[in-house]
């Protein structure tokens, strides 16, 4: 055993002075021609979309990166040579991916472009008759009622906006308010906006004026005088007919939530698997209805589970862009669209993809059979603005007119291109995983997270971390973004030698009801502080041994510990391995890893040199 573990550490040794990672990087090697690196817009598609992604293509090697949600960061990544394969974010517009549009490979004549009915592919098709990005399935959002309170005081479920008005009136009669929503987030303020109009936004002069505000060469992307006034002006009736009162700009998920579920509030805006999660939970009986328009036109106001887009540099080789496309055919397969659609919740944009929708949500068929379901305009500048104005009508600030003319200015804003640096890194170093050594970005980040938190040990999985480390200027939101979007926290707490091989453990082999287990090289987990040997076999990973300081890790040692992960998978692990204490095991820090990588750097604090932490055998 003990030669095993010299060779071990001579093995760790030769592999730091091969890799030359004791050193700064100077670029992004190419080491690994066909592997297919995959940002996703978040850490949920890493359950089970992502794991059965590379079980349907076992001949590719698909590195799956918790990106960010928002275009800017892939434009940086563009901008600094940076940009993966395939892309994926859930906010998007046309305008907004603008930037891009060079970068991307045109999927308008491939099968996969092909598959999605026209009436939806047309809004993701560019001026020139380009297409860059593809849609997969969409949630369905509109206003969930509570049938058991309108059935409880006898008031007849809205059918039509009339009846919707004359049911807010009749619930204000019992002190229950008729109408509530969660107005302190930009996607509520845009959506309801949008949802109301819809069968303005979708007439003839709607959609031109789309397509207008979605073309890059469109300088004057401002709202319309023949659609938008009248938006605005059915956005202020609602208010008025809904009787929102000024505290409503600060209502959350939560209180919205608490006042539906108490039946002080008989209708809230909400999604799908909102409405089948309060049925679920025995909260009344909650309808998904539609938004209600003009003249009895109603309809369901849709959004992608995300959008999906290919890098043009894949045109230089034939090989790896076919793999890209395979990843791209499996992605937008119905197997993998019903994977999203678990809670049966979504609708399909693609022909010959039958997605089963939930019996709770059976009453939105006709709907979808006339098609009657409208997808979000969701750019940037849509979310803030939208949020910004709506919360103003609220409040009494401005009428129809005033919120039309100062959307429109702020639409039409010249965007001030300055960016201020938050910080500037000397060192480059590549996302990119190697068999004897690991990930040298990630470990860079994870090394200088274990010196913020004064530990002696961290374990990080591998979604932590977002890329590559560049050599360049980074914007404060642009330093945010290393760190991956949902949520990451830290977890500290003394543990013994013993418990840290057990948590270890469970980070490289997972843990059965966890909802995350690593299902191939890409996906083990980043460690600092110690280094770790893990064999694989038909797609399992097992760990053999843990060195600190070179040495085999002592069951009877005790270590600081930084544990990283998000709470869903955190409160999951956590009470399996230490059940007495259950999520109590560790302290957590008040600010988020997000804010703690953020503060640390924005200090002048530099990032750590990369270790080898890892041999895969």
């Amino acid at each position: 055993m003990k030669t095993k573990i010299k060779t071990f550490i001579a093995f760790f040794l030769a592999a730091a002075m091969l890799l030359g990672l004791g050193g700064c990087g100077s670029q992004i090697s190419k080491t690994q021609k066909d592997k297919i690196s995959v940002y996703l817009w978040s850490v949920d598609l890493m359950d089970e979309y992502a794991p059965y992604i590379q079980s349907q293509l076992p001949d590719v090697e698909i590195e799956f990166v918790v990106g960010n949600n928002d275009l800017d960061f892939y434009k940086f990544l563009e901008e600094n040579g940076a940009l993966p394969d395939i892309i994926t974010s859930r906010r998007f517009s046309l305008n907004d991916a603008k930037d891009l549009e060079d970068s991307l490979l045109d999927l308008s004549t491939s099968e996969e472009a092909g598959s999605i009915y026209l009436s939806y592919l047309e809004s993701y098709t560019n001026s020139d008759g380009t297409v860059n990005w593809l849609p997969l399935c969409g949630e369905v959002d509109g206003f969930i009622a509570n049938k058991a309170l309108f059935d409880k005081y006898s008031i007849p479920l809205p059918t039509d906006y009339d009846s919707f008005v004359a049911a807010c009136r009749a619930f204000e009669e019992h002190g229950i308010r008729g109408f509530v929503s969660d107005f302190c987030y930009d996607y509520t303020c845009m959506e309801i906006l949008q949802g109301l109009s819809i069968p303005q936004l979708t007439s003839l002069k709607g959609i031109k004026w789309r397509h207008a505000y979605e073309d890059p060469t469109n300088e004057e992307n401002g709202l319309d005088s023949a659609v938008w006034p009248g938006v605005f002006r059915r956005m202020e009736q609602f208010i008025q007919d809904a009787k929102l009162m000024p505290e409503d700009v600060t209502l959350s998920y939560d209180p919205v939530d608490a006042l539906f579920r108490e039946e002080k509030a008989a209708v809230i805006r909400g999604t799908g698997a909102i409405a089948m999660e309060l049925r679920s939970e025995g909260c009344g009986d909650p309808v998904l209805l539609p938004y209600f328009g003009e003249n009895g036109e109603d309809w369901l106001l849709t959004y992608p589970s995300f959008q999906v887009a290919l890098n043009k540099d894949l045109e230089q080789d034939p090989k790896r862009k076919e793999y890209a496309f395979r990843v791209l055919n499996v992605m937008l397969s119905e197997e993998g669209q019903n994977i999203l659609s678990q809670k049966k919740d979504v609708i399909s944009y693609n022909k010959g993809v039958e997605l089963q929708l939930a019996e709770e949500l059976s009453n939105l068929k006709p709907y979808i059979k006339s098609n009657h379901l409208y997808i979000r305009l969701a750019s940037d500048d849509f979310f803030s603005v939208s949020k910004d104005v709506v919360q103003k009508m609220i409040l009494g600030e401005y009428d129809a007119e005033q919120a039309y003319k100062e959307f429109d200015s702020k639409l039409r804003r010249t965007k001030d291109a300055t960016v201020d640096t938050a910080a500037s890194f000397d060192c480059m170093y590549p996302y990119e995983f190697r068999k004897k050594g690991g990930n040298p970005a990630a470990s860079a980040m994870a090394n200088t997270l274990r010196k913020y938190y004064e530990a002696d040990l961290l374990i990080a999985p591998a979604y932590s971390f977002t890329g590559s480390i560049l050599r360049t200027d980074y914007s404060e939101k642009m330093v945010k973004y290393m760190i991956m979007p949902n949520s990451l926290e830290a977890y500290l707490r003394e543990m013994t030698g013993a418990e840290v091989r057990a948590l270890l453990k469970a980070s490289v082999e997972g843990v059965e009801g966890s909802g995350f287990a690593p299902f191939n090289q890409f996906s083990l987990p980043v460690l600092s502080g110690a280094s770790m040997e893990v064999k694989e076999k038909n797609g399992k990973y097992t760990l053999t041994h843990v060195l600190v300081h070179g040495k085999e890790l002592e069951d009877a040692a005790v270590y600081k510990v930084a544990y990283l992960n998000t709470y869903n998978y955190y409160s999951k692990i956590v009470p399996q391995l230490y059940p007495e204490q259950g999520e109590q095991t560790f302290e957590t820090r008040e600010l988020g890893v997000r804010d703690a990588w953020i503060a640390y750097i924005r200090e002048g604090n530099t990032i750590s040199m990369p270790a080898d932490y890892i041999v895969l055998k």
